[in-house]
């Protein structure tokens, strides 16, 4: 969509304070798809509603799955339900979700970040309406082998995870809380692998993981499914780690938001979330973690990471377990980041940096994952200055984003690449406005103000073995394929990729992982990998297996 001046202020509308609200004003904008037919969690939820992501429809055709019936590959009928798609499918559902129209949700991103709210305190939390605790933790099909979570890639991931979580965890020194979406995989009915980035510009959550490791002592964690969205969008928009992101979702929501104590850690929590595992992320230990589908789009493998002693689950009666589509973009991870990023970059060219003539940003979503290219738009005439100013701000605002940074005039659409690239044909020269290689005839078309012409050469062939794409296996996009159109969904016309492919590095064990999760024995992979651990003054975390044990 971008992002242009044109935005008005925003007002704040009253934005859904927990999920079921916020799934009812989905239903009644006819953004919901129900479900009622027996789906597996394991194999077909996931590739069902991936298929409105890579089968051709229009962006605004996707919608929030409800699934009611949901079963697992050993039999096993759930109790609950699953929604995907319910945060950010497409921008709609994201803007329903901070309860103002699309064109706004930058403006309120910015009035949040800058007055935040500090949150109230709840009494009887609907969070904690269900308590499992102790041997009802550990008995076989119990914990976390009780709730109905997906894979995320059928036949590359080697456990079900949970994610679309809020990790809470705060600094042993001040008290600071943070609220960041991880990832965390199934290891046993009561442990999970938890991987939080160490990267300098990273979690929050590491950090804190790095100051309880010094202290000696393990670090308290409670991980939010089902918060009301305004919550949740918290998690992926990477804040400054001193900052409190449930105060800026309520400044977000213009009003405070609801929390609780956790049972059996010292955290506050979203009162009215659908679940909680609470538990403590052991200091001393790391533990091998992945295979796993990333929102970079290959499949993540094996690195020691985060291993979490679960001490309680907690949940609304009925609870509505809530998941993510990631991996490959577009996908509903890619939807969140950019319907925030986009106005926060042109929020910072314009009234930060204060350059003048830069018009919108976009953030290139199929395939490359948003982050790594930025179109910028400018006026007719703007000083070339200004425009590489917006680009130097733009490659350096976040060091994750801006690998390539383009600047266009604003005739041409920055959401069509095809346009971008006919721009740079025939408005750039390599020499002076990009790269260096001269003595390039001038091609045909319009003269620019430049004298000369060159070549700008990328090599952009994989120089390794790669990882395998990120989606799920074909088999298991062709069953749900039939699937859903048996539903009598709409058409689909599949856009290559659209299922998992195998680039060269995979290895046996990992296979073993993938087959063994489709068919409901995460168990023994949890198994394999707890027998696999390493001190964790030996070995960080995010450390790739390879680098310790031999290749299988």
């Amino acid at each position: 969509m971008g992002w242009n001046q044109d935005m008005t202020d925003a007002k704040i509308m009253h934005a859904p304070l927990d999920m079921r609200e916020h799934l009812r004003r989905l239903e009644e904008k006819g953004l919901v798809t129900r479900i009622d037919a027996p789906i597996n969690k394991d194999t077909q939820l996931h590739p069902l509603v991936r298929w409105q992501f890579v089968g051709g429809l229009p962006e605004s055709a996707r919608r929030a799955f409800l699934f009611t019936n949901v079963v697992g590959s050993d039999g096993r009928k759930f109790d609950g339900q699953v929604v995907v798609g319910s945060l950010a499918a497409n921008p709609e559902i994201y803007a329903c979700g901070m309860g103002v129209p699309v064109e706004e949700i930058g403006n309120v991103w910015n009035r949040g970040i800058a007055n935040p709210i500090e949150p109230v305190v709840a009494e009887n939390p609907p969070c904690q309406e269900v308590v499992i605790m102790g041997d009802d933790l550990r008995k076989p099909g119990g914990g976390l082998a009780a709730l109905p979570i997906p894979i995320s890639s059928p036949g590359f991931d080697s456990a079900p995870y949970l994610t679309a979580t809020l990790c809470v965890t705060k600094d042993p020194e001040n008290g600071i809380r943070n609220m960041g979406t991880y990832r965390a995989g199934l290891k046993a009915t009561d442990r999970l692998g938890v991987r939080m980035a160490t990267r300098l510009t990273g979690a929050g959550g590491y950090q804190h993981w790095l100051k309880y490791k010094e202290r000696g002592e393990p670090m308290p964690i409670a991980i939010v499914l089902g918060a009301a969205p305004i919550i949740q969008y918290t998690g992926p928009q990477k804040l400054a780690f001193d900052t409190d992101e449930m105060a800026v979702a309520g400044g977000l929501a213009g009003a405070p938001l609801r929390v609780c104590k956790a049972l059996t850690v010292d955290l506050d929590i979203p009162a009215d979330a659908e679940i909680v595992v609470e538990g403590l992320i052991d200091t001393e230990h790391v533990e091998p973690e992945g295979p796993f589908g990333e929102s970079h789009g290959y499949i993540a493998l094996e690195e020691f990471n985060m291993s979490m002693q679960v001490t309680a689950i907690t949940t609304r009666k009925n609870p509505i377990l809530t998941s993510i589509v990631s991996q490959v973009t577009p996908s509903e991870s890619s939807v969140i980041k950019k319907v925030a990023y986009e106005p926060l970059y042109l929020h910072h060219l314009q009234k930060v940096l204060g350059i003048k003539g830069v018009t919108g940003v976009v953030m290139h979503e199929p395939l490359s994952n948003l982050r790594p290219i930025i179109f910028l738009q400018f006026a007719n005439g703007s000083v070339k200055t200004e425009i590489w100013r917006a680009l130097q701000g733009a490659a350096t605002l976040q060091a994750q984003c801006g690998k390539i940074v383009i600047a266009v005039s604003d005739d041409i659409d920055p959401h069509n690449a095809d346009a971008v690239f006919w721009s740079m044909a025939y408005r750039s020269d390599p020499m002076s406005d990009i790269l260096i290689v001269p003595h390039r005839a001038r091609s045909h078309g319009p003269k620019t103000d430049s004298t000369g012409n060159s070549t700008l050469m990328i090599d952009a062939t994989a120089k390794s073995l790669m990882p395998p794409l990120a989606l799920p296996a074909k088999q298991f996009m062709d069953e749900t394929k039939v699937i859903w159109e048996d539903l009598g969904l709409p058409s689909l016309s599949p856009q290559a990729p659209w299922h998992g492919v195998h680039l060269g590095d995979w290895g046996e064990r990992w296979e073993r992982f993938a087959q063994a999760a489709v068919a409901g024995d995460w168990e023994r992979n949890g198994e394999n990998s707890f027998q696999r651990r390493r001190s964790s003054d030996e070995v960080m975390c995010e450390t790739p297996v390879r680098r310790v044990e031999p290749r299988d």
